[in-house]
């Protein structure tokens, strides 16, 4: 018998099974209500997010296939060349066990790559964890966290003989508790090569291939769709277990069985497994799916119709077969060795039915469960403005201590440590190193350059979530830019509280809004993405998080440009305006342990001025390095523009005295401003390139040869050995993991 109480603990409102009761025309059985549980969660249905997600860009003449049409979006990049990406988070796995809630989000996100029929060939994260510093309970908790969540994707991504090449990492107290862990794939495939995943052709067999289904895993999407707590961690069996060797195997199985022509449609079995895949199949298909579980493979005895279809056991498939091609699909799987079933068929009733032999388990209309659950638009708190920030209030810090001071703090520090465990070389195809402002990548079976970059600075979105998502989208065409591309679109992965809560649905919409915006200036759609909701631990919510992953293509190898310096004697140029915006910084957080003030601006006219310059400048030759600034301000910019590289080269700075203060000067974030390196011989031109476009731009100094950073600014000369900084900033987060 279904009690008020069964409802509650499968997270279904009194409202939501009185609407169940009416799609079925009866009461639901135990199954059904775990289905229905899964597909209506936040997780799988976006219920409390997807009114938000229509303000979103999806259109655009590059766009081949649109947000939320199938796993991932594709983006023409010419010649008859398309590329899949998405970005995809596993937050509450990775809090409540690392390891393995990192390496089944890169696999999951890999699958939904291949699944369109595109080969994957790189991957990137975005990284967020509490307060690695100190030796309290909480911080070695935190450094536990991010130890077993970096070997998590290496160990995937490594394994699996995909590249991670590039990503960003932050700590904060706000992600004490809930760390975020937002994984990218991108893959390449040809235009016809595009594979859909509709249930189509009635009769059609279903195949179930992959791995076989165990309970781990088990409603994972309904454990994501709800607040962390002291007790999470009797979750475990909702966290996967992945298994990258099997997965190579899959990958390579399922390519080459959607260039055989014998697939119609193709499914993961991500979120909700069995349960997902057979619905949505069905439901993009019009049609209708049967399966029988006791056909499914499995690795435990035992099983109910409610363990199999709401198991989230990695590597699997569900794949529909053109009728007649069956013995060519089961060749291709056991060459690959991989368990498999025709376990179904596709009907045309527009049912998700699930036979367990002889008698039905599930009987739901495919398109209303995958398709109209619920939608809700949450209570908003009123909108206020950040309160100005007193710099009378705040003491001047010795510039000479607060330059090492943010270049140790873990999150503006070098994350060698980190992608040290990454083979970022396998396929040969990075030829820019991690540590630049965007990773670039070489397809070398397309022609092809790309350049890609995710970022988010949770610190502004705090203050003024609208702002700071509009400044996410700027930075990450920003970084683009430095490399020489030109951005195409954007994946996204919007993390926030619990959307109950009226302060945060409203961060949520302003992000949404702010993001939507950008987008339409810069000409980025959106291309797909994910919403985790529920960040929460029991000391609070998350900072909002909409963290946004940028793809742009170089048109030149020759325009590939990297953000170090590259000779002694190079002339320093600021493109943009010096800015005086020093709220919510990283020199109030890390010097003064403040989170205070409004953002920077963003003034759109100005930075894509500032980006077409520097692709400009780039393209005609005079440009050696580039590097946008952003947290720490210039200082920090400089400084890692001197020591990024495998050589260090010093820098004398001349900074003009327009602020009353040095810690202004140096370190305020305001937008839109990049530092170049040029040759003597090129200035002269490039400085003529700017004028000529209208954008502010500056010499301001000269590279070096000897290893020592010198600024003025503010009426003080100020100098730093770059051997003490470099270390401060290479060492810090390998001596707070021990290594």
């Amino acid at each position: 018998m279904i009690t008020p109480e069964i409802i509650a603990k499968h997270g279904i409102t009194p409202d939501e099974y009185e609407r169940i009761r009416e799609i079925l025309g009866r009461d639901p059985n135990f199954t059904e209500l775990g289905v229905f549980s899964v597909m209506w969660s936040e997780h799988c249905s976006y219920k409390n997010s997807k009114l938000e997600l229509k303000k979103f860009p999806t259109t655009g003449p590059r766009v081949l296939v649109k947000a939320g049409e199938e796993n991932a979006g594709v983006i023409d990049i010419g010649d008859g060349w398309a590329i899949a990406f998405k970005m995809e988070s596993h937050n509450h796995p990775s809090a409540v066990e690392p390891f393995q809630g990192a390496a089944t989000g890169v696999g999951g996100i890999i699958r939904d790559i291949f699944t369109m029929g595109a080969r994957p060939v790189f991957s990137m994260n975005s990284l967020r964890f509490g307060d690695i510093r100190g030796d309290s309970a909480e911080a070695r908790t935190n450094r536990r966290l991010f130890a077993g969540v970096v070997a998590g994707i290496s160990h995937y991504g490594n394994c699996i003989g995909i590249p991670t090449i590039g990503g960003e990492v932050y700590f904060d107290e706000s992600y004490a508790g809930n760390p975020l862990v937002n994984v990218f794939c991108l893959g390449v495939l040809r235009h016809e090569q595009i594979a859909r995943g509709g249930a189509v052709g009635i009769g059609n067999p279903v195949f179930y291939v992959g791995a076989e289904t165990g309970r781990d895993g088990l409603a994972g999407a309904a454990f994501a769709s709800r607040e962390l707590t002291e007790e999470s961690k009797e979750d475990r069996p909702a966290v996967q277990v992945g298994d990258p060797f099997r997965e190579k195997l899959l990958l390579e199985a399922c390519l080459e069985l959607l260039a055989s022509g014998c697939v119609a449609g193709i499914q993961d079995m991500g979120a909700a497994g069995l349960t997902c895949s057979t619905c949505e199949t069905a439901s993009r298909g019009g049609t209708g799916v049967e399966i029988d579980v006791n056909l499914v493979p499995k690795r435990e005895s035992g099983m109910t119709p409610y363990e199999i279809l709401l198991s989230e056991s990695q590597e699997r498939m569900l794949v529909i077969v053109n009728k007649g091609e069956e013995d060519k699909v089961r060749a291709i799987f056991e060459k690959w060795d991989l368990p498999y079933a025709e376990v179904g068929v596709v009907n045309d009733d527009g049912m998700m039915r699930v036979r367990e032999g002889g008698s039905v388990a599930v009987e739901i209309p495919a398109r209303k469960l995958a398709d109209d659950a619920p939608l809700y638009s949450r209570e908003a708190a009123e909108k206020k403005s950040p309160l100005p920030l007193d710099l009378s209030a705040i003491p001047e810090a010795d510039p000479l201590a607060a330059l090492p001071t943010l270049l140790s703090h873990p999150s503006i520090a070098s994350k060698h440590w980190v992608w040290r465990q990454y083979d970022h070389m396998v396929r040969l195809g990075a030829t820019v190193l991690p540590g630049s402002d965007a990773a670039v990548f070489v397809v070398r079976e397309a022609n092809k350059i790309l350049a890609a970059s995710t970022d988010c600075n949770a610190i502004y979105c705090r203050q003024d979530p609208r702002e700071g998502a509009k400044i996410a989208v700027a930075e990450a065409a920003r970084n683009i830019a430095c490399t020489g591309a030109v951005p195409l679109a954007l994946t996204d992965n919007l993390n926030f509280g619990n959307p109950h809560k009226p302060e945060n649905f409203l961060q949520l919409r302003e992000a949404v809004e702010g993001m939507a915006e950008a987008c339409r200036k810069f000409d980025t759609p959106v291309t797909g993405g994910n919403v985790s909701l529920y960040n929460e631990s029991p000391a609070g919510a998350i900072d909002p998080t909409p963290t946004v992953g940028m793809v742009g293509i170089v048109e030149d190898p020759a325009h590939v440009t990297t953000q170090f310096f590259k000779a002694p004697g190079d002339a320093i140029l600021l493109l943009g305006d010096p800015g005086d915006e020093l709220g919510a910084s990283h020199y109030l957080l890390a010097v003064h342990g403040l989170k205070a003030g409004p953002p920077p601006r963003l003034d759109y006219d100005a930075e894509l001025a500032v980006q077409d310059a520097v692709r400009s400048l780039i393209r005609a030759g005079v440009v050696r390095s580039a590097h946008d600034c952003a947290e720490g301000g210039l200082a920090v910019a400089l400084a890692e523009s001197c020591m990024s590289g495998q050589e260090i080269f010093g820098a004398r700075v001349e900074l003009a005295d327009g602020s009353p203060r040095t810690d202004v000067a140096l370190f305020n974030e305001s937008q839109s401003r990049i530092v170049i390196s040029v040759r003597p011989d090129d200035l002269a031109a490039a400085l003529q390139l700017l004028a000529s476009r209208g954008v502010p731009a500056r010499p301001i100094g000269t590279t070096l040869a000897e290893p020592r950073l010198e600024i003025s600014a503010a009426g003080k000369s100020l100098a730093w050995p770059l051997g003490e900084l470099r270390n401060a900033w290479t060492s810090a987060i390998g001596n707070l993991m021990g290594s």
